[in-house]
């Protein structure tokens, strides 16, 4: 079974950068598209972005697009999300998730793997 872990989630200044990362255990990543969403306080979880298993596709929310990218490194099983240019409305607890597929799925519901989530706070 694919196991995920999310780390990297911190106290950020606005404008300020974080990478999240998103590591897979159980199974190679290979066979598997990940995704990353995010849920803000009293809010619906949000899709944000994702990668396809072999890492040649990628896409983005619009909230989000032109400050974020998502990468994978297979050998490490990791998955990535470099956020930039951070704002107080990203403040979130991101979880990342995995459906076995080849291409991306941005609905939550298709996603049979989650992490336990990581915390984003964008403060001065």
């Amino acid at each position: 079974q694919l196991q995920l872990v999310e780390s990297g989630g911190e106290l950020v200044q606005p404008g300020g950068s974080l990478r999240l990362s998103c590591a897979a255990s159980g199974f190679t990543l290979d066979d598997y598209a990940i995704g990353w969403f995010r849920q803000a306080p009293g809010k619906e979880r949000k899709w944000v972005s994702c990668i396809s298993s072999n890492g040649g596709s990628t896409y983005y929310a619009d909230s989000m697009k032109g400050r974020i990218t998502i990468s994978k490194d297979r050998a490490k099983k990791t998955v990535y999300l470099q956020m930039n240019s951070l704002k107080p409305d990203d403040t979130a607890v991101y979880s990342c998730a995995g459906v076995e597929a080849g291409s991306c799925e941005l609905l939550e519901n298709h996603y049979a793997y989650w992490g336990q989530g990581t915390q984003v706070t964008v403060s001065s």
